[in-house]
């Protein structure tokens, strides 16, 4: 049933469930600290990052609406996630998602041999592999991300009506480009044998049949949008995830993928932290704000 009253619950401070049981297991000091809030998609792509690359590192829980010092000195306009680079003296910093992905994905290219990305060579010398899960992840940033916004804060039938219809044609798209990806690199890569289909689908994620496993970039971006339509949206929108097989056992891999699964928290703590998103409550954040103005993401 579709929630249509405010009843002003608030955002959460702490983890619940898988998520909370990952931060306990990351309470010790490292190189690296991970800034972050519980309820935030931004955070959670960083976070399956860490888990899937298998870089040490610890959890520091902030509240990014009071901004405390702390948080300030990592992430200058108080938004998470934000990165302490413990190792060197005195500390570094780094900011924005998609900043930090690059930083931990090179880190884990060189420490261990993980990574987001396809290797820069493969079996059939397809050079623009990278390129193609490039575009993809620009797809979620410019259409899904801020579709997925504008259609939660929406508030009249109308709105949410071409709100919605918004964000199901940005998941479409994004379909089309992991089908072209799957078809440029792996079907037409000149090879048929199951492990050679294998090896040229490294990095491309887990839509991509042969991989069980293996996250790509593409599913730790658009990721935690996707898990948040499958409650936030469902609960305030009425909102379906679009059907069909591949689909069904791609976000089927990706919710349930252990490195997934450890940054999920209860479904309440979602449903309580968007409410204000979902009636569009003055001065939520400044995603909120960017959205109502117009503007683009900060």
């Amino acid at each position: 049933m579709v929630s249509k009253t405010d009843s002003g619950k608030m955002y959460r401070n702490e983890c619940t469930g898988d998520a909370l049981e990952t931060v306990k297991s990351h309470t010790e000091d490292q190189d690296l600290t991970l800034f972050g809030s519980c309820f935030c998609p931004f955070v959670q792509r960083v976070w399956v990052s860490f888990e899937y690359l298998q870089i040490q590192y610890k959890v520091h829980e902030v509240d990014p609406y009071k901004k405390p010092k702390d948080l300030l000195e990592v992430s200058p306009k108080g938004l998470v996630p934000g990165l302490k680079l413990n190792n060197f003296h005195p500390p570094r910093a780094l900011n924005e998602s998609t900043v930090i992905l690059e930083y931990i994905n090179d880190l884990a290219v060189t420490s261990n041999g993980r990574s987001l990305l396809p290797p820069t060579t493969n079996p059939c010398n397809i050079t623009d592999a990278r390129a193609l899960v490039r575009l993809q992840c620009d797809h979620v940033n410019r259409s899904l991300v801020p579709s997925f916004y504008r259609y939660l804060q929406a508030q009249d039938q109308d709105s949410q009506i071409i709100g919605g219809k918004e964000f199901h044609e940005s998941i479409e798209c994004l379909v089309e480009l992991l089908e072209r990806t799957e078809k440029e690199v792996v079907r037409i890569g000149g090879v048929s044998g199951a492990g050679e289909r294998k090896a040229l689908a490294v990095g491309l994620g887990l839509w991509i049949p042969e991989n069980e496993e293996d996250l790509g970039l593409v599913d730790v971006m658009a990721g935690p949008w996707l898990y948040r339509a499958t409650n936030v949206l469902k609960q305030y929108r009425g909102f379906e995830l679009p059907r069909g097989e591949k689909f069904n056992r791609w976000t089927s891999k990706l919710f349930n993928h252990p490195s997934f699964k450890r940054t999920c928290n209860t479904e309440d703590l979602y449903l309580d932290s968007y409410e204000r998103y979902a009636f569009n409550r003055p001065n939520t954040s400044q995603v909120a704000n960017a959205v109502n103005s117009g503007r683009g993401l900060p």
